[in-house]
């Protein structure tokens, strides 16, 4: 910006009142106005090219409703902090061609990371969100967090490898499980490290943070894969998106107004403890029975065809279960597709149950799209087909008039993919971006110089201490064989 406040100086009060008031005179305030439409001007302009392909400035102009010095202003601001790029060109309509401005999505890295229950995965995305790399291998979460951030660690080191580019500016990261936002608390904290109750920070995610001298922003990988297939090719970030994962455990994710609802403690989802009715009586992971998961979820859907094998009412899971030793979530799939009645029928039941609790949210939240993922929506077209019955039977018919109900097409990307996404809404929300922009990178913010002091303090604080000398003895002293009192 060109009109900055420097070294903390204030416009000078206009009166003695002002000042015993302790506030600053009209001219004071009409300065801080001043200032506060530059910032918001600026972040918006900068919006504008961050989600749009290039465009030239009379574009710019047009779009954002602002006059043509107030344009080449906030430009300059930009192109000062490297955000911008404005050496191509458009074409000529006749007379010289227009320069293009660009935004400039390798000016920082991202690096990201999906852990859900079975499979580890870590990418790299630019500034816009757009991944350039990924991997994905098996995990073991009995392992316990410091094996899995060791080798999280050590994956963060080799993506850094793979793809040369601008400096790490920020890394996201999803979790296995629901991650509390406490009220009050700082986006960028030494508390919000401490992810889950058997994650210590401490000994697992502090250190990273540490050694690649990046904030870390951290949801759940539900709410890390909602966002993915929000921003997924032919889907309206800005619509209202229901995403529903169906795996072991069942939860949901849900964007409104083009941002993700994580709820009052950032735990929004659990559907897959809304209650069945009193007749269940399974204990569930939560401590309580009668929930959907226990009578729905993966390991249920496995475990119900487990007995079926085992007890003969179904001969196709018999002979899956002598040939493998196991009954897993996809034979049941496979059975069914293959005209197996007993798997059929089970899946059937499972997606009647799913569909009419997801109609308690349709009628609730109205969303525009439903998106199944998980790996019990790839069991084939029998559940998504009772998922649709449930949830038309018992939602508003003005609220399923217009509803689309598809399956996942991103499959396990979409967690990197949101990891990304959230990233980038972060580091460029318009109140984080104003401690930044004009430092020209969200390291100087100084929210995350905070973080990084109180890091290493941290980590200092849990090192061994060195053994000091010997104590030196009283003036007294003791005698051979004195013990000491």
């Amino acid at each position: 910006m060109k009109c900055k406040v420097q070294g903390g100086a204030r416009a000078a009060p206009s009166s003695g009142a002002d000042v015993m008031a302790g506030s600053p005179g009209p001219a004071g305030k009409e300065r801080v106005r001043g200032l506060e439409a530059e910032r918001q001007s600026l972040v918006a302009l900068l919006d504008l090219i961050r989600t749009k392909p290039p465009v030239t400035r009379l574009d710019l102009e047009r779009l954002s409703g602002m006059g043509r010095a107030v344009v080449m202003d906030r430009l300059s601001t930009l192109t000062q902090a490297n955000l911008i790029d404005e050496s191509g060109y458009g074409r000529s309509v006749g007379g010289r061609a227009p320069r293009l401005v660009r935004f400039r999505a390798e000016a920082g890295r991202l690096l990201v990371a999906n852990i859900d229950r079975y499979t580890l995965g870590v990418g790299l995305a630019d500034l816009t969100g757009q991944l350039v790399f990924e991997h994905y291998e098996d995990t073991d979460l009995a392992a316990g967090p410091l094996a899995v951030f060791k080798r999280l660690d050590a994956l963060f080191a080799w993506a850094l490898e793979q793809e040369r580019g601008g400096d790490l500016w920020g890394i996201a990261l999803g979790v296995p499980d629901a991650v509390e936002t406490r009220p009050g608390e700082a986006r960028l904290s030494l508390q919000s490290l401490d992810i889950l109750p058997a994650w210590s920070g401490l000994v697992s995610l502090t250190k990273i943070v540490d050694r690649l001298k990046a904030p870390v922003w951290v949801r759940s990988s539900m709410q890390m894969a909602t966002m993915g297939e929000a921003g997924a090719p032919g889907q309206d970030r800005k619509s209202e998106l229901l995403y529903v994962e169906l795996g072991s455990e069942i939860s949901a994710g849900l964007i409104s107004g083009g941002r993700l609802n994580r709820g009052a403690l950032g735990v929004a989802g659990q559907v897959g403890h809304v209650f069945t009715g009193s007749d269940n009586h399974l204990v569930c992971r939560c401590g309580n029975t009668g929930c959907l998961e226990t009578l729905a979820g993966g390991g249920a859907i496995a475990h119900e065809g487990l007995l079926a094998a085992q007890d003969g009412r179904s001969r196709m899971l018999a002979e899956t279960l002598s040939q493998s030793g196991g009954i897993t979530v996809a034979d049941i799939g496979a059975a069914s597709q293959l005209g197996d009645a007993f798997s059929a029928e089970l899946l059937a039941r499972c997606g009647l149950m799913i569909g009419t609790m997801l109609a308690t949210l349709t009628n609730a939240v109205n969303p525009g799209t439903i998106v199944i993922g998980g790996e019990v929506a790839q069991t084939g077209d029998i559940l998504l087909a009772s998922i649709r019955k449930g949830i038309y039977r018992h939602s508003h018919p003005l609220a399923t008039r217009d509803l689309r109900i598809v399956r996942s097409g991103m499959g396990r990307s979409a967690g990197l993919a949101g990891a990304a996404l959230v990233a980038v809404e972060e580091i460029f929300d318009p109140r984080f971006i104003d401690g930044w922009m004009t430092a020209g990178s969200p390291l100087r913010h100084p929210d995350v110089i905070g973080l990084f002091e109180d890091v290493g303090a941290a980590l200092a604080a849990t090192k061994p201490t060195a053994p000091g000398p010997p104590p030196k003895p009283n003036g007294a002293g003791r005698r051979a064989g004195q013990t000491s009192p």
